[in-house]
């Protein structure tokens, strides 16, 4: 039985465990090699947003002078941020070496990343065209010296460092022999942002069955002749950098504003974030990174990452296929949900029962097929949705519009404060808005995360509800890759408390009673201590009792000191936990009867389920909140319990194949050392497993 020092992992240690898992799948040999660098592009990706949010906010406790340990597991912030730079450090570094050899196993496929000195005389000449025709024009190039200040560089953007020396001019003095004037090396400094709108992953012409791929970086550097060719210079280097801004959105109080117009506001306010990163290439000149960081008044910044030759490695997240299907994830294509036809009304359908969505083993479509039915229906008379992150191209946007044209009412409740999406949602919502949607903005102070819609029907002159209730967002694109539960229904008692959320919505000094759904941010933590306490008692009685949780994260301490109580009273409990887990399983006295696992594989873990034994009739809950403090006190989120048994099979169906994974299935441990788990078990990889669960069922 393990020992343990502390009751609780830190938080943001925790995550960086989740981004070394993360990275392990990148170093995977059994992975695909394409999505190997796939991996190290969600890696890199994580880590900055990482940096943006929770590195930035322990520096602001360290920079108010506040110890922080309440908040921060009993560290001290300034101690974490020096621990984060140490991890982060050693995983950039593994990074580097797991990059390093997929490449060279991509050239034993014949896959060619190519530097500019590399390239071949007809491979030049297409560079060379390339960089005219495309680069050139979208280049932002700043001559340092030039200029009284710095300008701000964007924390999601890559820059050449660009290093010229000048060739010697003659230094006049009248303190020398006419005979001898010296000569003095003058040095100029630039930048070059690396564009955005521009593949970072040039495709060259093939030679024979060869394959070559420039990144945009070096095909930039292959180009600096071109660039600077006003200057009479001798030398030229060029090394990346990046910088990572503090992406906290500070609201103003001012009435005369809209939300829209504060968050907008709040958001272009990033731009001038302060640095809480700044990375490097290691093999940059003394002199260029200190005049660097003189230059951008970063001297005082915490995180000093000394890097590769390449930033922004997010970018190999969409490293292109090439074709090369085998060095690719085999495809399954979503099934079709058993018994709900892509025929006929839907509506239908659910008034009979309950139906279950797991995109992306079953098509996101459903979705969007009850929105266009709800739009075009005559009886229906009212749309009520929640949206918190919408596809680029979104058919239920569409849907939603093509409603109001035919007369609905809906009203949606979007999100302005989603993180990193918020730009994207307030150009959604002034066009639902400018198309006569009626938009709520949720209740001040508290975000609104929960995936809910209820449709209402006129049938026979009485107010019939439909709607659905989802652990995910309504989102094409993410439901490609997210695994995420939708249940469909026609129960009266349960879309009746939905509403009763958007009447919250609207009248939030008015907080409703529910009898079925667990709604945050009022009743979800008194409620889950309620469920588990219950399985407390029927373990001291000697009855049985367990508790099966899986969710993105685990790190209310109070619900883990909860979680260690019905431990020690000898509840059997299960985690599945993608994420940040601070709490410790395996110790004896304290949480000897907690297990804990973390899946990391080709699609996304994400859905929120809550599984507790009820002395032999599980009650069975769904639901949009992980178990931290934010989610159950200041969100509304929305946990729906199930009440169909098949449906409620099929879930437990799904955990069990989750919890019996070996493959892909890493052990939380004090140890933190993200061990794969061993056993002598067939061999269970619970995303295919699951798969071929609901490929079964639709031949049954």
């Amino acid at each position: 039985m393990q020992q343990a020092k502390n009751k609780y992992i830190n938080r943001e240690i925790s995550w960086l465990q989740f981004n070394g898992r993360v990275l392990q799948e990148a170093a995977d040999k059994t992975v695909p090699l394409i999505e190997r660098l796939r991996f190290i592009g969600i890696f890199s990706n994580n880590l900055d947003e990482f940096f943006k949010v929770r590195y930035a906010t322990v520096k602001r406790i360290a920079q108010a002078g506040k110890g922080g340990r309440s908040v921060l597991g009993g560290e001290k912030a300034k101690d974490l941020l020096e621990e984060i730079t140490k991890i982060v450090i050693k995983q950039q570094t593994e990074s580097l070496r797991i990059l390093n050899e997929v490449q060279s196993a991509l050239e034993k496929e014949n896959i060619f990343i190519i530097n500019e000195k590399k390239a071949s005389p007809s491979q030049s000449a297409y560079i060379e065209k390339y960089f005219i025709e495309n680069v050139s024009p979208a280049l932002v190039t700043m001559i340092l010296d030039d200029i009284d200040e710095m300008p701000g560089l964007k924390d999601k953007a890559a820059y050449l460092a660009i290093r010229m020396v000048m060739k010697e001019q003659v230094k006049n003095t009248k303190k020398v022999s006419r005979f001898f004037k010296p000569r003095v090396k003058k040095i100029k400094y630039a930048l070059i942002e690396i564009p955005k709108s521009i593949d970072r992953f040039i495709v060259l012409p093939s030679e024979g069955d060869k394959q070559y791929l420039i990144i945009l970086d070096d095909l930039i550097r292959d180009s600096l002749g071109n660039i600077f060719n006003i200057f009479d210079y001798e030398s030229l280097s060029a090394h990346m950098i990046k910088i990572t801004r503090d992406a906290e959105l500070d609201i103003d109080n001012d009435l005369s504003k809209s939300f829209i117009q504060k968050i907008s506001t709040s958001v272009k306010g990033r731009k001038s974030g302060e640095p809480v990163r700044f990375v490097y290439d290691k093999t940059i000149e003394k002199d260029t990174f200190e005049y660097l960081i003189e230059k951008m008044g970063i001297d005082d910044i915490d995180s000093l990452i000394p890097g590769g030759r390449y930033h922004n490695r997010r970018d190999y997240m969409s490293f292109p296929s090439l074709g090369r299907q085998d060095l690719l994830y085999k495809s399954y294509p979503p099934l079709p949900i058993k018994g709900l036809s892509m025929e006929g009304s839907i509506f239908e359908k659910i008034a009979q029962k309950d139906y279950l969505q797991y995109a992306p083993y079953h098509t996101f479509s459903y979705v969007v097929r009850f929105l266009r039915e709800a739009a075009l229906d005559p009886k229906v008379t009212d749309i009520k949705i929640t949206i918190y992150r919408l596809a680029k191209v979104s058919h239920v946007a569409s849907s939603l519009i093509n409603a109001v044209k035919n007369g609905k009412k809906v009203t949606v409740q979007i999100e302005l404060q989603a993180r990193f999406d918020e730009a994207a949602n307030i150009k959604y919502a002034e066009q639902l808005q400018s198309e006569g949607i009626n938009l709520i903005f949720g209740v001040p102070g508290l975000k609104v995360h929960s995936k809910t819609c209820v449709v209402e029907r006129l049938e026979n002159n009485k107010i019939v509800r439909y709607g659905f209730v989802s652990t995910g967002n309504v989102n094409e694109s993410t439901a490609k890759i997210y695994t995420d539960y939708t249940l469909f229904t026609a129960d009266q008692d349960i879309l009746k408390e939905i509403a009763k959320v958007f009447e919250f919505f609207e009248t939030n000094y008015k907080v409703a009673k529910y009898k079925h759904l667990i709604v945050s941010p009022h009743y979800t933590r008194n409620m889950f201590y309620k469920l588990i306490s219950a399985e407390i008692k029927n373990a001291k009685d000697g009855k049985e009792a367990y508790i099966k949780i899986k969710v993105n994260s685990l790190s209310d301490y109070k619900i883990i000191d909860k979680l260690y109580d019905a431990s020690r009273a000898g509840v059997k409990i299960q985690l599945i936990i993608r994420g940040i887990c601070c709490l410790i399983p395996g110790i004896e006295g304290m949480s000897e009867n907690i297990e804990a696992i973390s899946i990391v594989d080709k699609f996304l873990e994400h859905p929120r389920m809550f599984i507790f034994g009820n002395n032999g009739n599980p009650k069975v809950y769904i639901s949009s909140a992980d178990w931290m403090t934010r989610n159950i006190d200041h969100r509304v989120e929305v946990s729906c319990p199930i009440y169909d048994e098949d449906i409620k099979s099929e879930l437990l169906d799904t955990f069990s194949i989750g919890w019996s994974d070996n493959v892909k299935a890493r052990v939380f441990s004090s140890n933190q050392d993200n061990a794969y788990r061993e056993n002598q078990l067939i061999k269970v990889r619970s995303q295919f497993a699951t798969y071929d669960y609901y490929l079964q069922r639709m031949s049954n």
